[in-house]
């Protein structure tokens, strides 16, 4: 019987252990995707206990923990920070096959230097021992420079100042590179009751009046300079699911003016908004070779009860199977036809698209990059064993698994990076498998580009980033 969390843990033979320990480990982190707060990296937040950096905002701890019975005081509410680690041990206990037991104790592990196991009666000792590291000096920087990452993507609202992201650059005590990510969602949902206040507060920031479907546009675009001038190469976009609805510019303009004018809205002119917002910005991504990542397969705030107490991000989502993929293919074509399809990263949270996506990548490759169009990694209710090997698989089925540009944590945690080592520890054992059975050579040249690609180097490449010297 292997130990629990051994230096050979998700690595079952001797190929994989090697192009583990060898070639995936020693890369840095490139964290293109993450929902960081900047203003805590700048201010190199400490925290007082465990409870304050591993439960605090992590929804995913949070769903388990109300299925384990555990009242909400004790999860979001106002329970002491102790009390709700203790809650939280109980539920990990019983986790098995939960990919949050392992990234649980990878971090325990790794951060802390805490060789066992948590559970009600361990929670003490896990619990003094964290908290002592913790006030040592184990602060927000800390953690990210002992994860070895050499730049952060943060996803930041249009409006959004960046002042944090101008501070960190100005620090030179801190080597890691912290930049923007576009996030325009809200200036997509039209629907959202809020809609007219964010174009006032758009048009603020921007010093254009939002009046028009051509104005919004035209703000948008003066906030991608700005966010260009900050750095920004990657643009987000978290969608229901990407729909082709086409519309003229007249028709546009209509549907925005009987926006501002509170009429109602039909849900063909909703579609055709985001379809015609969509493709605009596509063509603006394109232009400044941004990339663009479309995240969809999701249906959100599911429990009215919950959304009603807590608001959005509360661990009430679920997963969409309705994710039409000759819409996105449509969508996709629109650009492609006029030569403006940007590097585009496609995520579904429903693991029934892997090979809808697989085929709709190859329709869209071109010379413009290697691996243009991409498969995301395994997204959210995805980002365990078997959906990170069944994403992978269905890529090597369909595509090229070598050009992959790999894991992102999508966290808000500032522990969430050993979710790297997990996802290449399950790369190699992939890979290993493979060159065991026969399957592919054991070429190491070729297998060191390979993993040390996925693992880094394809999506240093891919986005144009420069690790710092």
């Amino acid at each position: 019987m292997k130990k629990f969390l051994d230096e050979d843990f998700l690595l079952s033979t001797k190929t994989a252990q090697r192009l583990y320990h060898e070639y995936a480990k020693p890369m840095p982190i490139l964290d293109y995707h993450c929902h960081i707060n900047p203003q805590e990296i700048y201010e190199d937040k400490a925290f007082d206990n465990l409870a304050q950096v591993w439960l605090g905002g992590d929804h995913y701890k949070w769903r388990q923990m109300r299925s384990n019975g555990v009242e909400e005081t004790y999860i979001t509410g106002d329970a002491p920070d102790w009390e709700k680690f203790q809650k939280w041990a109980g539920t990990l206990e019983m986790a098995i096959g939960n990919p949050l037991y392992h990234w649980s104790h990878l971090e325990l592990k790794r951060y802390f230097g805490y060789e066992g196991y948590l559970n009600e009666e361990t929670a003490q000792e896990v619990w003094n021992l964290c908290n002592a590291k913790l006030q040592s000096g184990l602060t927000a920087r800390k953690l990210v420079e002992m994860s070895n990452v050499t730049l952060i993507c943060t996803t930041d609202d249009p409006a959004d100042s960046l002042i944090w992201h101008k501070k960190i650059a100005q620090d030179k005590s801190f080597r890691v590179q912290v930049l923007p990510a576009w996030r325009p969602d809200r200036a997509m949902y039209l629907e959202k009751a809020d809609y007219l206040d964010y174009l006032s507060e758009l048009g603020t920031v921007s010093g254009v009046k939002v009046d028009s479907f051509g104005a919004l546009l035209e703000a948008l675009r003066k906030r991608m300079d700005f966010f260009g001038s900050m750095g920004c190469k990657v643009s987000d976009h978290g969608l229901a699911y990407v729909m082709y609805e086409p519309a003229s510019d007249d028709e546009l303009e209509q549907i925005f003016c009987k926006k501002r004018s509170k009429e109602h809205i039909s849900v063909k002119e909703e579609r055709q908004f985001k379809t015609g917002l969509l493709i605009a910005l596509g063509r603006e991504y394109h232009k400044r070779d941004w990339a663009m990542q479309l995240h969809y397969g999701v249906k959100r705030d599911n429990n009215g009860k919950v959304f009603a107490e807590l608001g959005p991000d509360a661990g009430i989502d679920c997963i969409n199977n309705f994710t039409p993929s000759a819409e996105l293919a449509d969508c996709l074509n629109a650009l492609a036809c006029t030569g403006q399809l940007p590097k585009t990263i496609l995520y579904s949270l429903n693991p029934s698209d892997n090979a809808a996506i697989g085929t709709i990548l190859g329709c869209f490759q071109d010379s413009g990059a290697i691996g243009k169009i991409q498969q995301g990694s395994a997204w959210w209710f995805n980002d365990h064993k078997v959906g990170m090997t069944e994403q992978m698989v269905s890529l090597a089925n369909l595509g090229l698994l070598g050009n992959f540009i790999g894991m992102l944590t999508d966290s808000r945690s500032f522990l969430s990076y050993t979710r790297h080592e997990y996802f290449r520890r399950i790369l190699c054992e992939l890979i290993g498998g493979w060159v065991e059975n026969g399957e592919y050579p054991a070429d190491e040249k070729a297998l060191e580009k390979i993993v040390k690609g996925i693992s880094y180097n394809n999506a240093a490449r891919y986005f144009g980033f420069v690790k710092n010297p």
